[in-house]
């Protein structure tokens, strides 16, 4: 099923998982890192890969994110959508909402930026050794969900079963679609989109509606779910009908997060403080206060 070479399948498995912000992250400046390439998703969305102006970062795990600083602009942060084991470059996957983000859309090749991290907690993907992996992604939210899969692909016999669930607003909004063929040998991968176009004939509808043939062993399934908030809660509330313990969804949530440390309390979410307690949480913390309204 997997042929990645064994000291990228150790490196892929073996990332530490970051339960506090490394002191390097919180208190260094950014690290200079130079666009090596630069690949259009769709109209607002690029993927960029980054090459260290001289020492890389610490490595990051699946799940967590940096700050990225356009210089002159300001800082943003952005999950990893792709993580280097050897020379490989660090990829963040951008799409253009704000000042930040659009500076940063409109990098190019050659062009220089500021990266802080690694921050946040990862996926741990190790929690689901020996059982059945469900990856649900809205949207944007497939970004931080790709080095998990890619993690999963590099050891196969850890896991019984990898699916991967996809739901974007359109066939034009779906990020990594040749990715996503490749993916189709080695997992069972399903896409639906809420408005087709004329060539579209896949599924149509929310993603929730393609759970049906892949949560067959509930209490050995561990499920990854990244999107928009709405998306979130009727997921987690469709596995957790379908017996899926809670403690065995893992969300990823958003907030205005600014600086990346847990001290501006711009990230929080009731008693959590998603810099540094998020933004991968396990949805028997997250219900309750994904619950609260305007919280």
């Amino acid at each position: 099923m997997s042929h990645t070479p064994a000291a990228v399948r150790h490196a892929l498995t073996s990332a530490p998982p970051a339960d506090a912000v490394p002191e390097q992250a919180a208190d260094h400046p950014p690290a200079v890192y130079r666009v090596q390439y630069r690949n259009i998703e769709n109209d607002d969305t690029v993927t960029l890969a980054l090459d260290p102006d001289g020492s890389p970062l610490p490595p990051f795990a699946p799940g967590q994110f940096a700050m990225l600083y356009a210089f002159g602009v300001g800082e943003v942060p952005i999950s990893v959508s792709g993580i280097p084991y050897g020379a490989g470059p660090l990829r963040h996957t951008i799409r253009a909402v704000g000042p930040v983000s659009s500076a940063l859309h409109r990098l190019r090749p050659g062009d220089r930026l500021g990266v802080r991290g690694p921050f946040g907690t990862g996926w741990d993907l190790d929690g689901a050794a020996g059982g059945d992996v469900l990856v649900v992604a809205g949207g944007i939210g497939l970004a931080p969900l790709r080095p998990l899969v890619h993690a999963a692909f590099a050891a196969p016999r850890r896991f019984r079963r990898l699916s991967v669930l996809v739901g974007a607003r359109s066939p034009a909004d779906l990020l990594y679609r040749h990715e996503l063929d490749r993916w189709r040998e080695r997992a069972h991968v399903a896409v639906t989109v809420d408005r087709p176009d004329d060539g579209w004939t896949g599924n149509v509808g929310v993603v929730t509606a393609l759970l049906n043939p892949v949560v067959t062993d509930p209490s050995h399934t561990t499920a990854f779910v990244c999107g928009p908030e709405a998306m979130i809660r009727h997921t987690a509330r469709d596995l957790l009908a379908r017996g899926l313990p809670s403690r065995r969804i893992r969300v990823s949530l958003e907030r205005n997060m600014r600086c990346g440390t847990a001290t501006c309390g711009h990230c929080q979410l009731g008693p959590l403080l998603l810099c540094r307690e998020g933004p991968v949480v396990g949805y028997d913390r997250a219900a309750d206060l994904m619950n609260v309204r305007g919280l």
